[in-house]
């Protein structure tokens, strides 16, 4: 298999997007199904799978092609999902019956200047969109500001899923270079 690979590899390394295509077909499943069984959230795995292929494909020239890709893969996986646990973790508040302890809770709401932040870099990042091919605008509108899952934007757009996950993610890359800039 990882002779195979090697070529498709290179061709990846030298920025051909159908190479791009043609490991993310390959290799989805392995790590979508490694991201299922750690979150059991469907949405959570894939969006992590998609975190998963976008730091691999910025990455590529440091894959070692003494080891898998797959291997690679999964370990890039499990590093984001460990990421992913260490964010969402929560802390938690022991209460006692007999204990007559005030305990300070913490207000995280927004303060007026960090609304006007927020629409100001939102504004920002509006017109960073707008740059992008109005097909990349279409669907960082329809998953980021519309919420919609990669099943309901294959529909909305009549596209394989697969598809949508591949300009999700070049739109993603490109928006980011633009940001860069």
């Amino acid at each position: 298999m990882q002779k195979k690979i090697s070529p498709i590899l290179n061709k990846a390394k030298n920025g051909e997007q159908s190479a791009y295509k043609t490991l993310l077909n390959l290799f989805w499943k392995d790590v979508y199904h490694f991201q299922f069984s750690k979150t059991k959230n469907e949405d959570e795995a894939e969006d992590i799978t998609i975190k998963t292929f976008a730091k691999a494909f910025d990455k590529l020239d440091t894959f070692n092609e003494k080891y898998t890709f797959k291997t690679w893969l999964i370990t890039i996986s499990k590093n984001i999902y460990i990421d992913h646990l260490r964010k969402d973790k929560q802390q938690t508040i022991s209460l006692h019956k007999n204990d007559n302890s005030v305990f300070e809770i913490q207000d995280n709401s927004p303060s007026a200047e960090d609304k006007i932040i927020t629409e100001q870099n939102l504004a920002k990042l509006l017109a960073y969109i707008k740059k992008l091919k109005p097909h990349y605008q279409e669907i960082i509108q329809l998953r980021y500001f519309q919420e919609m899952s990669y099943k309901e934007i294959a529909s909305e757009l009549n596209e394989p899923m697969n598809n949508v996950k591949v300009k999700l993610l070049r739109a993603r890359k490109l928006l980011a270079e633009i940001i860069k800039k």
